[in-house]
This record gives C-alpha cells, structure tokens and sequence, in this order.
C-alpha cells in the first residue's frame, strides 16, 4: 500500500500589513510585515522537516492587489524555498485580483516566467499533479468574478439580489463540473477554492475585503468525490464538515498572523494533511502569531485608578503583544488618571506596540438633562451646575436632596 501524500495546506499570508507596526531596523520594513513573513519562514521550515510532498496556498498573497516590488520579493523568496520542497499551487485570490481586466495579478508572474513547481491557479480546472509519494488530482476554484462568470445577457436587467443569486448558481456549477471530472480518477482528489462557505464563522477579514461576497453552500463541497477541501477567504480556522461521516473534511485553514484586536483569540496557522484515496488525516499546526491583548478596568469609582491599572498590567503576560486598554471612568478618576505612569510600566512590562488607550467617561447626567437650559425644573439647573463644577456624584446628591427641601418650601408660599 502506498503511503499517504503529505500535504501541507495555508492560506491569507497578506504580506503588506502594516498596522501596530514600527519600523524593523534590520530590514527598513515595517515590523508587521516582518511578522507575517516569519510566519511564512515557519511554514517554509515545518514543510521541509515532514518532507512535504504538496503545497496548496489557498489565496490572498498580499494586502493590496498592487503590492509594492519589496512585498514581491519578500514573498518570492518564500515561495522559491517551498517549491524546492515539493509542487507549489498558488490559487488567486480576490487581494491577488488585478484592478481592471487587462492587468496581471499579483502572482501571475510566476506563471509567465514558468517557474519550476509553481502552479498559478487562476481558472475553474483541475489536473494530475505528481509528488514524491505518487499523483494527487487537483481542481482549483478561485475568487468568483462577476464580470469573468457572468455573461452579460444574463446578469442585464437584474438586481444585486439576483446577481448575487445567479452567480451563486453558476459557480455551483462550476464545483460541480470539478467534482465530475475529478471522478474520472483513481487517485486522492483535493479541490482548493477562495470564497464564503455559507455559515461559516467569519473573522477581520471583513474588515480588509476587496470586493462583494457571494457564498456557496455547504453541501456543494461535502462531496464524498473530494478527500480533502482547502479553503481560504475566511481567516479564522475551521473543519465545516466536523462530525460528519462520509463527506471531506473541508477546511479553513485560517490566515497565518494576527491582523487586528478582531482576531485576538483566535489561533493562527495551518494544516497538514495525510491524503489518500477516502481518507485524509489531518491537523492543525499553530504558529506563534503575535499576540493582541485587550485590557479592560472599571475605574468609575476607583480611589487611584493609575495604581488599579499597573496593577492589572502586572497580572499579565504582555510581552511582545500589541496591547489596547479599555477603561470605563467618571470625569472624577479621568481627572486623577495618570497616562504617563501607565505607558511607563507598559513599556517596562515588554508591550511591543500600545494600540490605544480607550477612555470612556460617564456622563449619563449631562446626557439626560441635555444641552439647552430651557423648561428645566430648578433641580435639574442645579444638578447641571454641580456637574459641570465636577462635585462627585455621592456630594452632589446630598446637596440636591437638600436643595429640593427648599424648592418645596418655596413653592407652599
């Protein structure tokens, strides 16, 4: 019996962001991008110590669709590395889209310079692909473009909800075509594509997206024909045939690094697959992404609210996170709060980059009684004033219970 083909599978590498970053004085780059490329060197090294036989990069090489020439490079290097490894497949994504129709994408000049190993996929096909443990047919689904799937004849005269609906059903079509075709042979079958699978839980990527979604359904890729789905598009990982017996695992695999406080829990990395004829074992294999921490304190009614919050720093692990905190306050603690000492023993505590410090002062009483004074009570003047004087709010309803004895008594004469 053969042995199972090992199959290393990613995604979203999104080389080019930036945000939380500084300046890497090694490589003049910023240092998230350094971070994103380290993740990719881990991949490179996990590739080569399991002796890979396949390397399916699911999509979305950079942040832009017009990365600037050092990304490419920073990139091609990384690819160069895995392909010395085993075939490369590299399915374009909607961030590896061009901007108009007659421009290459991203990673199209791998294909026009023939690079040994490396396959671009930027069409619905599939095809045999030979590995150090035997052959792997593999069809390939990238990012669904309206204007390249969509006659014009169909889509005229039609709303959004009806595009969106017809290109759903023509991109089915398309799966399914792959999955006919992929019948024809007796082989592991893997198919990868770069789209929404409807009810999955989705991450930040929202937040960065080129273009409008269209989701495909489940039971168009729980297809007992496949042995494995490598999915990209949606950067938080997960198996979405978990628990089903007689159907593929179809997978996320998750992007590779940390892009925002949406995805601060979330584990980053990707999968490795033993792949056989019905039967694909795999697991996910974690990268040490940079963390994100969020620091939350109520301080509404704290004696020292600076003391409160090195406190809380210190209960934390915050070495070489990025790091927000969140701080509900009274115009009282805001006024004793002191940032300086705060940033202080961020910095001390080994913080790699202070997001933001989120102050979010109360004021239910200036809210409610509104900006203009007329057709106020007496009371409610009052209460305006001692606010705006600061008076802490136990004093202050001292004062306007003793006042509404004399307003009361002002009133009987």
């Amino acid at each position: 019996m053969t042995e199972p083909i090992r199959v290393l599978h990613f995604a979203d590498s999104h080389v080019g962001m930036e945000n939380y970053g500084k300046t890497d004085p090694q490589t003049g780059l910023s240092s998230r991008v350094v971070d994103f490329l380290r993740r990719m060197d881990d991949i490179c090294e996990y590739a080569q110590s399991h002796e890979v036989d396949l390397v399916i990069f699911a999509g979305d090489a950079f942040k832009t669709r017009q990365p600037n020439p050092t990304y490419q490079r920073e990139f091609a290097h990384r690819v160069r590395d895995l392909s010395h490894l085993a075939p490369v497949v590299l399915l374009v994504g909607n961030h590896d889209l061009p901007p108009t129709m007659l421009k290459a994408s991203s990673i199209e000049i791998y294909d026009t310079l023939q690079v040994p190993n490396v396959i671009v996929a930027a069409d619905y096909t599939g095809g045999v692909i030979e590995t150090k443990r035997g052959p792997v047919y593999v069809a390939t689904a990238p990012y669904p473009i309206r204007s390249r799937l969509l006659e014009d004849e169909r889509a005229a005269g039609l709303t959004i909800a009806e595009t969106d609906m017809l290109l759903q059903k023509v991109l089915t079509e398309l799966i399914e075509g792959l999955a006919v075709e992929a019948d024809k042979h007796d082989m592991p079958r893997l198919l990868t594509g770069h789209f929404t699978v409807s009810g999955a839980a989705v991450g930040s990527e929202r937040n960065i997206m080129l273009g409008r979604d269209v989701a495909v359904q489940p039971s168009t890729l729980a297809d007992p024909r496949w042995d494995y789905v490598a999915l990209g598009h949606i950067h938080k990982h997960q198996n979405l045939t978990h628990d089903r017996v007689g159907v593929p695992p179809v997978v996320y695999s998750g992007s590779i690094e940390r892009i925002d406080f949406g995805e601060e829990g979330d584990p980053k990395g990707f999968c490795w697959v033993e792949l056989a004829r019905h039967d694909a074992r795999w697991e996910f294999v974690k990268l040490n992404a940079r963390p994100f921490v969020t620091l939350r304190a109520d301080l509404s009614r704290a004696a020292n609210p600076t003391d409160q919050v090195v406190q809380l720093i210190n209960r934390h692990d915050l070495r070489e996170a990025v790091v927000r905190l969140i701080l509900d306050l009274s115009p009282e603690t805001e006024a004793r709060l002191n940032e300086n000492i705060i940033r202080d023993h961020l910095k001390q505590a080994g913080v790699f980059q202070l997001a933001s410090i989120r102050k979010q002062v109360e004021q239910p009483a200036r809210a409610r009684l509104g900006a203009s004074p007329e057709g106020l009570t007496p009371a409610e003047l009052l209460e305006r004033y001692l606010m705006s004087r600061e008076v802490p709010e136990d004093r202050r309803q001292e004062l306007l219970d003793a006042a509404q004895v004399i307003f009361e008594k002002g009133g009987g004469e």
